[in-house]
């Protein structure tokens, strides 16, 4: 395993790290039993993992994260997790879809404590600020921020993370607004970085190398690029609205292309390039199966692609930024 440090917090941390959210969230989509949960995290720590990320929202991932890190030393792994500062509902007679509904700054206390109780821990290394929009940078950080503070004085959370809403910010303006505006409260920002998802290597990695903010890579890999048929309908999908060129890859296996020199697969080429940019210090990967997980490794032990591969990578996906 190799390791990078997650920007100015100092923590070195694995370049792959293990997420509890996603379709597996930690298993409990195809119903896996405690004792596999632990025998997953243990497999996790034997081949070099030492991140773990959760949230509040990942159904019972908190609870079943902490059992199977209990007994497990604190100082030997890196502990992440999130919480939503808003709902999102229209409040009443705003006619504001994205309006959102924000918590009391209290409520971020009990967030944090509700999540020490469910890992059975006494702090969080990281604590998001889940779902941040743009338009909100500025309220998130003067309603939350001192809370951070003082719960970082308290020893509750040691550093604060911008966690984005991809869906529906694909630009990433979330992190760029709030590193721009609040470069030293933000120590942390999780974004979305992949094959199909270039946009963030314009503004947003750029500026967290500058402010010296940690990055974290969620979701590289999922969605479209595992599934052949799915990505073959949206390459389809943007050739015929001219969002790539045609002839730029194939209609069938648009990607089979990167598959040679020790590229081994479609999933192996698609984490070596969610790590290949130096500011991103860890991936994570979601899979609740210990095959699949022993390939992310493999992946990630050759963090890089052919430069000429991930040249025409740039030249047809890097002006596109759509949530996929």
């Amino acid at each position: 395993m190799q390791y990078r440090i997650l920007g100015r917090t100092g923590l070195k941390v694995s370049l792959l790290g293990f997420g509890t959210g996603g379709p597996s969230a930690f298993g409990q989509e195809a119903g896996i039993s405690a004792e596999q949960q632990r025998a997953l995290v243990k497999r996790c720590f034997d081949l070099g993992i030492n991140v773990f990320d959760t949230a509040h929202g990942y159904k019972d991932s908190e609870v079943q994260l902490g059992r199977a890190l209990a007994g497990i030393p604190r100082d030997s792994y890196v502990l992440s997790s999130k919480w939503s500062h808003t709902e999102w509902k229209s409040p009443a007679g705003t006619g504001d879809p994205d309006g959102p509904i924000w918590e009391d700054p209290g409520k971020m206390v009990e967030g944090v404590e509700l999540s020490l109780k469910r890992l059975q821990t006494h702090y969080l290394d990281i604590f998001h600020l889940h779902g941040v929009r743009a338009q909100h940078c500025a309220v998130a950080a003067e309603r939350f921020g001192p809370v951070a503070e003082r719960l970082k004085e308290q020893g509750k959370i040691r550093f604060l993370c911008l966690s984005e809403r991809y869906i529906v910010d694909p630009k990433h303006k979330a992190i760029v607004t709030g590193l721009n505006r609040d470069p030293q409260l933000w120590d942390v920002v999780m974004l979305k970085y992949g094959i199909l998802n270039q946009w963030a290597a314009r503004e947003a990695l750029p500026l967290a190398q500058q402010t010296g903010a940690g990055v974290m890579n969620m979701a590289a890999v999922r969605i479209k690029l595992p599934d052949p048929a799915k990505l073959e309908a949206l390459i389809a999908d943007w050739k015929q609205r001219g969002l790539i060129d045609r002839d730029s890859v194939p209609d069938k296996n648009p990607l089979g292309w990167l598959v040679h020199d020790g590229v081994t697969s479609m999933i192996d080429a698609a984490y070596k390039y969610g790590v290949d940019h130096p500011a991103i210090a860890t991936l994570l990967t979601g899979t609740a199966n210990i095959e699949h997980l022993e390939q992310n490794v493999a992946s990630i032990d050759k963090p890089h692609l052919p430069e000429p591969d991930k040249h025409k990578l740039a030249q047809v996906f890097s002006h596109i930024a759509e949530y996929v």
